[in-house]
């Protein structure tokens, strides 16, 4: 089986309130796919169903072990979905909020890639 990528996209996503990286990098993919059509997976992939592409997401963010995969994962419509989390992003000092929830004043900041690929099975 051979993997072919067809699009790589990037996104930025930031929790400025609650220090949830799960928010952080669920935005990231959110903002990494927000943008794009991708008629090729039909077109010239030749798929006939959007589950059938591969989606691999790369997601960097401060406190990666606190990232709620599914959730992530979620923000996907469609695809096979596999998610790889790493230490990365940023954090910075913002202001904490009592009434929004806040542990203290610091601002979340996650990257992501999601790849497109297909088979030729």
């Amino acid at each position: 089986m051979t993997r072919k990528r067809l699009i790589i996209e990037m996104g930025m996503g930031i929790d400025q309130h609650g220090q949830e990286p799960t928010v952080a990098a669920a935005r990231a993919v959110r903002n990494a796919i927000a943008h794009n059509a991708l008629p090729g997976v039909w077109e010239v992939a030749g798929l006939s169903d959007p589950n059938e592409m591969i989606v691999e997401v790369q997601v960097a963010v401060p406190y990666p072990e606190q990232v709620r995969e599914e959730e992530v994962l979620a923000v996907l419509p469609f695809g096979r979905k596999t998610l790889t989390v790493e230490s990365g992003g940023m954090i910075v000092q913002g202001k904490a909020i009592p009434v929004l929830n806040d542990k203290n004043d610091e601002m979340l900041i996650a990257v992501a890639a999601v790849t497109v690929l297909i088979s030729d099975q």
